[in-house]
């Protein structure tokens, strides 16, 4: 279910699930480019202990849990990376979707719900790792 990609700097990263495909999946189409580029700048600053520009707290998720997004438009279609920095030495990748909420910008509950159970995951995941 997880899977470490990399390694670059102060932290590496890992997918949670199929998000890595999910954003493989831009370079097919190759207008999506824009939106990988943002997204895997914004993974990279984390690892560097930093942020990107773009990169917003999601709030009301999980108090204290580090978890940021990055919003991106195309095509008056919305698309969304959450990842947290919670754990010391490893970015994870919670979710990548696009935002097909009628609601505005608020992010639906069934997002907000798999959010919450792949930061679990990632927490499960991290303490193992600490073994």
């Amino acid at each position: 279910m997880t899977r470490i990609l990399g390694n670059r700097g102060k932290a590496c990263f890992s997918f949670l699930q199929s998000q890595a495909l999910f954003l493989r999946g831009y370079t097919h189409c190759g207008i999506f480019e824009d939106i990988r580029a943002e997204c895997g700048y914004a993974i990279f600053a984390a690892q560097e202990g930093g942020k990107a520009p773009k990169a917003k707290p999601l709030k009301g998720i999980i108090a204290g849990a580090g978890i940021l997004e990055i919003v991106e438009d195309f095509d008056r279609n919305t698309y969304r990376v959450v990842y947290t920095v919670k754990f010391a030495d490893v970015v994870y990748v919670l979710h990548a979707f696009q935002k097909k909420s009628k609601q505005g910008i608020k992010t639906p509950k069934h997002e907000i719900d798999l959010i919450r159970a792949r930061f679990a995951e990632a927490k499960a995941d991290y303490e193992e790792r600490k073994k």
